[in-house]
């Protein structure tokens, strides 16, 4: 049987990268501790499967070191202001396949003569923040008056990101690599990016995040947008980023979200924050974490009281996350994965033969033609 000559530093490196330890590998490749100690080579077929479990290309093993593998878009995360230093592999495939749908998309908005969308890069740092938020809330029509008629701040979740959708932008929002429910993505790691272009604007909201911190998530990345800037971010409700852009981007996010003027005319005397917070939150229509961030900003809660009460306010949320259901459509978590203008523009080209199967399947992560027309239907097209 033959051999495969391996560098040693390459299985380390790759169950490393991918988050795994000797253990949980162990029971699936009982040679790894010998193939680590150089006892031993894998076969090419047991080489190839290992790379499947750790999601790295089967290439790389012939390499005589470990890759440098940078996250391919600007990265504005940092742990203790420093750059994290290595990208998952979830994180890298997640990155790859949005640009894969990107560029897909630029090239059908090229065919079918769509013009540039004149808000991509129309702001600079320059612009105070609130009068940034409101050029985005005009763009949107992402008023508070509408968002008060929404019953829920989830539900106005969803109208925020039918409002971005429809002006051009693709908004997905996924907890997994395509629609593996094996690849959970870590929001610990990133919490979205934003892939500027005149043409094909798109925005990816890690869905494993709370809902609570995905409206926040997206008012983040829009800023982004509005400067023609490609970024992935971390940044949460409660960060104080030493970047100046990323620090820029926050606050137009939180004055997108609950602008402070209308804020303060709001604040009641003699009110506890936590009835501040569910008082507001249900007016606004975000989450509690927001209208605490924005409490702060007020001057209404010192920082040492708004970390405490951040803690708290996040621990509850958490737990009301934990406790609901999974599962849902497929066919709607589908389109919400790659977002509903990507899925219909994709599956419109392929019925009419200007693109391939192969090629819908892949950027859409399915692999049967019935579901793939199924979800044309889904989303209200005829197949």
């Amino acid at each position: 049987m033959d051999r495969v000559a391996v560098s040693l530093d390459m299985f380390r490196w790759a169950r490393e990268r991918a988050g795994m330890d000797s253990y949980a590998l162990a029971t699936r490749f009982p040679n790894l501790e010998a193939w680590e100690a150089g006892e031993v080579q894998p076969t090419l077929r047991q080489l190839e499967q290992f790379a499947k479990a750790t999601h790295a290309p089967v290439g790389y093993f012939f390499l005589p070191a470990p890759p440098e593998e940078p996250v391919p878009i600007p990265d504005f995360r940092t742990i203790a202001n420093r750059p994290i230093a290595r990208p998952s592999p979830n994180l890298l495939d997640t990155i790859y396949i949005c640009q894969q749908r990107q560029d897909w998309y630029r090239e059908d908005a090229r065919a079918t003569a769509e013009l540039p969308l004149p808000f991509v890069g129309s702001l600079s740092m320059t612009e105070a923040p609130e009068e940034a938020a409101n050029h985005i809330r005009e763009t949107l029509g992402f008023s508070v008056e509408a968002r008060r008629e929404c019953p829920t701040w989830t539900e106005a979740l969803r109208t925020f990101i039918a409002q971005a959708d429809k002006v051009g932008v693709m908004v997905m929002v996924s907890g997994v690599v395509l629609n593996n429910n094996r690849r959970h993505l870590d929001p610990q790691e990133f919490r979205g990016f934003a892939l500027s272009d005149p043409l094909a604007p798109l925005i990816f909201i890690n869905g494993a995040d709370s809902k609570a911190a995905q409206m926040f998530t997206l008012a983040h990345e829009l800023a982004h947008l509005w400067l023609g800037q490609t970024a992935l971010s971390d940044v949460s409700v409660d960060a104080q980023p030493d970047n100046s852009t990323e620090a820029w981007c926050n606050q137009v996010a939180a004055e997108l979200l609950v602008p402070m003027a209308i804020f303060r005319a709001e604040l009641t005397d003699n009110e506890s924050v936590t009835d501040t917070m569910k008082r507001l939150a249900r007016s606004f229509k975000v989450s509690s974490l927001v209208i605490l961030r924005r409490l702060l900003d007020a001057g209404r809660v010192s920082r040492e009281a708004f970390f405490v009460a951040y803690r708290e306010e996040l621990a509850r949320i958490q737990e009301i996350d934990a406790r609901g259901g999974g599962g849902g459509d497929f066919y709607r978590t589908t389109a919400a994965r790659v977002s509903k203008r990507f899925a219909r523009s994709l599956v419109s080209s392929t019925l009419e033969g200007r693109t391939l199967y192969r090629d819908a399947f892949r950027m859409l992560g399915i692999a049967k033609t019935t579901t793939f027309n199924e979800l044309g239907r889904s989303l209200g097209m005829p197949t």
